[in-house]
């Protein structure tokens, strides 16, 4: 069963559909060339500026290091204040400057794959972010954790991309 929800109002440049019970894709478009928004997501210090949800108090982005390449691996590191932090990283199965990057989440049994692919439409990016989970309990879980922030990182990425002026 499909599920698909549209945001309103005039920002509604976003998708998010869950497609089967191991699948979910976000889109939104952005007023970007894919270039500038390929660099948003491949570019540590740009990655950091937007990726961590503000709403997500006291969070942040204590460690970023990303190799962006086919086989380049990633480390993202998270704490709230204090020594505790807790790690996401993976490895990047495919990068094509300006049109995809696909990477595995490898800290637990439930990660994704996830494929991000930026599309030209006449000087705009259509963003697909399209995971695929390993069970339906796996996605269920990331539905109630990381996947529910995209939209706010994926504003957030807007705000970043409106700020360049590009």
């Amino acid at each position: 069963m499909n599920q698909q929800v549209n945001p309103g109002g005039e920002k509604s440049r976003m998708s998010v559909e869950r497609r089967g019970n191991r699948e979910l894709v976000v889109t939104r478009t952005f007023n970007a060339p894919p270039s500038t928004v390929y660099r948003a997501w491949s570019q540590p210090e740009l990655f950091q500026r937007w990726w961590v949800p503000r709403s997500a108090s006291g969070l942040s982005l204590v460690s970023c290091d990303m190799d962006v390449r086919t086989g380049g691996k990633y480390r993202l590191e998270f704490g709230v204040g204090g020594s505790d932090t807790m790690a996401f990283y993976g490895k990047y199965l495919e990068v094509v400057p300006n049109e995809r990057i696909v990477w595995t989440n490898d800290e637990g049994e439930a990660g994704a794959v996830t494929t991000v692919t930026f599309e030209d439409q006449g000087g705009k990016t259509l963003l697909t972010f399209h995971e695929i989970y390993p069970s339906k309990e796996a996605l269920e879980e990331a539905l109630q954790g990381s996947a529910a922030a995209l939209p706010e990182q994926l504003e957030q990425l807007d705000e970043l991309l409106s700020s360049k002026g590009e």
